[in-house]
């Protein structure tokens, strides 16, 4: 037997949700995650050579395990110091390879820092600032392969959640979960 017709109001009401995927089509592959419940990321350390494929959330519920690997991957490469990593900071990648359309690993060019390295780091003049984020485990610079560093600068922008940091140069972009900003 055969559906009967949608009315006029239900008919609506679907366009009214369907809109936003034919305009985003990144909300689809999220929309399609969230539903199975796991948010999953990939990561390759640029300086380590170490990479990292977890899924480090289950239905809304950051996974212990998968933090501490990923708080390992993201330490101080230089010192091997290890800082709790912020959460958040995981779900902005997530979103931003979501907006993107990526679907490689992130490359991590600097993520934790310990005080020593950022000192050493500003003693040398490299534009590293006193109180960075990157300290506090709020900040992550990476690329993300098959995606261009504009365009993964502009989906951090498009999503208005912390500093966006386009290093045109030096090919990578930075992110992290402070007060909105861009340079």
């Amino acid at each position: 037997m055969a559906s009967p017709p949608l009315g006029r109001r239900q008919l609506l009401r679907s366009a009214l949700v369907l809109a936003p995927l034919a305009v985003c089509p990144g909300i689809v592959g999220a929309a399609i995650r969230a539903a199975q419940g796991g948010r999953q990321l990939g990561f390759h350390h640029t300086h380590t050579g170490e990479t990292l494929d977890i899924v480090y959330s289950e239905d809304g519920v950051y996974l212990p395990a998968a933090l501490a690997a990923i708080h390992h991957l993201f330490r101080d490469f230089r010192s091997g110091d290890a800082h709790p990593i912020d959460p958040t900071l995981l779900d902005l990648l997530h979103d931003v390879q979501q907006a993107t359309g990526g679907t490689g690993r992130f490359e991590i060019i600097s993520a934790y820092r310990s005080p020593a390295t950022n000192q050493m780091l500003a003693k040398q003049g490299r534009g590293v600032a006193d109180h960075s984020l990157h300290l506090q485990g709020k900040a992550i610079d990476v690329r993300l392969p098959g995606v261009s560093t504009g365009n993964l600068h502009r989906a951090g922008l498009s999503l208005a959640r912390g500093g966006v940091g386009y290093y045109q140069a030096a090919d990578f972009v930075h992110l992290d979960t402070g007060r909105v900003r861009s340079w």
